[in-house]
């Protein structure tokens, strides 16, 4: 069961700012999408993980998260991934077992558990560049 769309005005609020700092370490990204009716860049902090050229998302928060929902729409995004920005192309779904199998065994062990996340996306990276710092605009 993913976490509850509920939280996510206080996790945008008060979590994200915080782990946006930690984008580029790791696991933890920054995900680079504009907005389906306005335009507006944002920026989201997520876990991602690379294998060759493409990149998995684990939704914790379900499918219905507006970041996904404008990356459809796009086809497009950037992330800012351990010192480099990856432009990535449309998002294609993954099964359960696709999704669970890409994921690293601490992370595997615990969605496998618990049942906590069942949704995954697979975004291709279509540019790679050396990163100066966090994202901004081009």
């Amino acid at each position: 069961m993913p976490a509850p769309l509920s939280v996510t005005p206080y996790v945008n609020r008060f979590a994200n700012p915080v782990l946006r700092n930690l984008a580029g370490l790791g696991w933890f990204v920054a995900l680079e999408h504009a907005g389906r009716r306005t335009g507006k860049v944002h920026r989201t902090p997520l876990l991602a993980f690379r294998e060759g050229d493409a990149v998995t998302i684990a939704l914790t928060y379900g499918p219905e998260v507006q970041w996904l929902k404008n990356i459809r729409a796009s086809g497009r995004a950037r992330m800012l991934w351990r010192g480099r920005v990856l432009g990535l192309g449309a998002v294609r779904d993954l099964s359960t077992a696709e999704g669970l199998a890409r994921m690293p065994q601490p992370i595997r062990f615990v969605f496998d558990r618990t049942g906590f996340c069942t949704d995954f996306v697979e975004l291709p990276v279509l540019t790679e560049r050396p990163s100066n710092g966090p994202l901004a605009a081009d």
